[in-house]
C-alpha cells in the first residue's frame, strides 16, 4: 500500500501542475456540462481540482493498493474500476469528462458528456479516488501524449528543430521511409483500430511527420507542418464528427483544406492516441516510483 498524498505529491510536481494555473479548456467544459444539471460540482470536487481542473479530483482513502489508468470517464470505464478497485485505490485519467468526438465511420458525437452523479457518488461511497491530468500532461517532455506515440513509433524527435519550440501540441519527427498504405497498417497495430480516418495524398516516401496526440484537426497547425516539410500529419482527430453547429463547421472547414494538402492526414481516434501514454510510460511511471499494481482499462469503442 501507498500513501495517497505520496501519489498526489508525486504527480503534481511531476506534472507541474500549478504551474499551468486553470487548464484552458476545462475550466469552460465541466462548469458548461454541470451547471445545467444543477450539481454542485465544486462542493463534489476537490478544492484544489476546482481551482486548476487538473490534480486529485476525487480524494477517497488514504491509502492506494492498486492504480487504474484510463483516458476517459465513459460509462464502462467507471463501471470496471467501481467492480474492480479495493477501497482507496486510485484511477488516474487524462479527462474528467467524457468527449464523444464520434465515428468517421459511424454515428456523430455528443461532444463532451458529465460524469454521471450515481458514478460519483458510488465513487465516493466506496472510498475511491481520482486524479486527472490534461494540458501538464500533453506538454510533459519525457510523459507526454505526443511523446509516447512517438516512442511507439520508433520516431527521432526533431530536438534540434526550432520548430518543437514554436507549438508545444505539434512534435515534429523523423521515421524510417515508408508509404501511406504501410503507415496507415502500423497505425492501426498500434493504436489496436479497426480503421484510420483519412484525407489528403497517399504518398510513396514518408520521412517526417508532424504528430498531434487528441484534437489534431486544427487547418493553422496542419498549414504550418506542410511549410515545413510535413509528408504525414498523425493525430487523433482529423476531422470532428461532434454533432453540433460547432462540429459541422469545423468539418466544413477541414474539407476546404484537405482538398489542397500535399501531406497524408491520418486519425488514429482521440482516445486511442491518448491511451498509449497510460499504457506504457505512465504505468511505468508508477510502478517505478511507488512498486504498485497498475491496471488498464482501456475504452470499450476507440471510435466513439
Amino acid at each position: 500500500m501507498v500513501e495517497l498524498k505520496e501519489i498526489v505529491s508525486k504527480l503534481d510536481a511531476e506534472l507541474d501542475i500549478n504551474s499551468f494555473g486553470k487548464d484552458a479548456s476545462f475550466s469552460r467544459f465541466i462548469p458548461m456540462v454541470y451547471d445545467p444539471l444543477n450539481f454542485d460540482w465544486q462542493t463534489a470536487f476537490e478544492k484544489n481540482f476546482v481551482e486548476l481542473f487538473n490534480g486529485l479530483m476525487l480524494k477517497g482513502k488514504s491509502t492506494v493498493e492498486k492504480v487504474f489508468l484510463a483516458v476517459f470517464p465513459t460509462d464502462k470505464v467507471l463501471e470496471r474500476f467501481l467492480e474492480a478497485s479495493n477501497s482507496g485505490d486510485l484511477l488516474f485519467m487524462h479527462h474528467p469528462l467524457l468527449m464523444e468526438c464520434g465515428d468517421p465511420k459511424g454515428n456523430r458525437g455528443q461532444g463532451f458528456v458529465p460524469i454521471k452523479e450515481k458514478y460519483i457518488n458510488k465513487i465516493k461511497e466506496k472510498n475511491l479516488s481520482v486524479y486527472t491530468c490534461h494540458i501538464p500532461l500533453d506538454c510533459h517532455k519525457q510523459l507526454g501524449t505526443n511523446i509516447a506515440m512517438a516512442k511507439e513509433l520508433n520516431a527521432q524527435v526533431l530536438v534540434d528543430d526550432t520548430l518543437n519550440a514554436k507549438n508545444e501540441y505539434v512534435l515534429y519527427c523523423n521515421i524510417e521511409k515508408t508509404n501511406t498504405t504501410n503507415l496507415i497498417s502500423v497505425l492501426e497495430n498500434t493504436f489496436e483500430i479497426p480503421y484510420v480516418d483519412f484525407e489528403g495524398q497517399e504518398l510513396d516516401n514518408i520521412q517526417k511527420v508532424a504528430i498531434v496526440a487528441g484534437c489534431g484537426d486544427v487547418v493553422d497547425w496542419m498549414k504550418e507542418a506542410e511549410e515545413n516539410g510535413v509528408q504525414a500529419y498523425i493525430t487523433g482527430e482529423i476531422h470532428c464528427h461532434i454533432d453540433n453547429d460547432y462540429g459541422k463547421q469545423k468539418y466544413k472547414q477541414m474539407m476546404k483544406y484537405v482538398s489542397n494538402t500535399s501531406m497524408s492526414l491520418i486519425g488514429v481516434s482521440h482516445s486511442a492516441s491518448e491511451y498509449l501514454v497510460h499504457k506504457t510510460l505512465m504505468k511505468d511511471w508508477f510502478e517505478k516510483n511507488f512498486n504498485i499494481e497498475t491496471v488498464l482499462i482501456p475504452q470499450e469503442k476507440w471510435w466513439l
